[in-house]
């Protein structure tokens, strides 16, 4: 893309094939994840760590096959099937990574799921990390139905935490149930606090906003007093700011932007994790669509309006 705006500036474009160089391989892409982000980084509203001036590739969790190698590479590598983060964009045929950084895709997990696990999967095993449950305790998921969040209820659940999946629309409730949420509320409809409230009246002890907005705020507002808020998104406006006075007041720990800026760093370390987790059966990513590379900007449109669940992935 040659400047920020709508989906419409995305555009195919053929370039020479890249060159890997020292300690570096080149990744032949089977399936390049699409996230939120990408979509804020392409209207010119990324986060400030993300921050990218055009022209430039978007995109950045790749699965795919190594089909060439560096000097100074092991050349075992070589034919690996991998997955990775194109700190050069991942909305390509062929990418050049760092050695170092690639994860091993286990056998039984296509191309797919492992870039959703790449991206989302680690992003949830971060914020589960950073934002611990105990067993028996009630745990507000908004929204549930997406890429993080559909992993986050299996995680959770895995972890004894009893989910309560927040989604807009009800075609999503019995997905988001099949994935260990007891109960599923529609975030869109009047009346979804209250239904929270009547299910746990001293509201859930851990809340994962990554909606913010009004729907947000509302969620800080039923988390109990002595619990834990975690914004890890901005999909429905901006993160709602809890003041310290109110987190004194109510005892509350709230993990924002700010301490979740550096979660790229462990990505290959908890990608492992939860692809093998994936291949032992115990976590299943949600792919709610799959698009040709040609059509990236249809899959930024979509994403954006709401008409896609899970995690959205390119196809070479």
């Amino acid at each position: 893309m040659d400047r920020f705006g709508g989906p419409e500036v995305l555009v195919l474009r053929d370039v020479a094939d890249p060159v890997p160089g020292d300690g570096e391989v080149l990744v032949e892409v089977a399936a390049a994840g699409v996230s939120r982000v990408d979509t804020a980084v392409r209207r010119g509203q990324g986060p400030p760590h993300l921050a990218a001036a055009p022209p430039y590739v978007p995109g950045g969790a790749v699965t795919g096959t190594v089909a060439g190698i560096g000097t100074g590479v092991d050349p075992a590598l070589r034919g690996r099937r991998v997955a990775a983060r194109a700190a050069g964009g991942g909305y390509a045929e062929r990418v050049v990574v760092p050695a170092s950084e690639l994860v091993t895709v286990p056998d039984g997990v296509g191309s797919g799921a492992a870039a959703a696990l790449l991206d989302d999967g680690a992003t949830a095993l971060g914020l589960l990390e950073r934002t611990p449950v105990r067993r028996g305790e009630h745990v507000l998921v908004l929204p549930a139905g997406c890429g993080p969040g559909s992993l986050l209820v299996q995680l959770v659940a895995s972890a004894g935490g009893r989910v309560i999946g927040a989604v807009r629309g009800a075609d999503r409730h019995d997905r988001v149930r099949a994935l260990g949420a007891e109960h599923v509320v529609d975030h869109a409809r009047p009346g979804w606090v209250a239904e929270v409230h009547a299910l746990v009246p001293h509201g859930p002890a851990v809340v994962f906003d990554g909606v913010g907005g009004t729907a947000g705020r509302a969620a800080a507002w039923l988390v109990a007093d002595g619990g834990r808020y975690s914004s890890f998104g901005t999909a429905g406006g901006p993160a709602p700011e809890l003041g310290p006075c109110e987190e004194r007041s109510r005892r509350l720990t709230t993990v924002g932007p700010a301490q979740l800026a550096d979660l790229g760093a462990e990505v290959p370390r908890r990608a492992r994790e939860v692809l093998a987790l994936a291949a032992a059966g115990q976590l299943r990513p949600l792919v709610g669509a799959e698009y040709p590379l040609a059509d990236a900007a249809r899959a930024h449109a979509d994403l954006e309006r709401g008409r896609t669940a899970g995690t959205v992935v390119l196809r070479p």
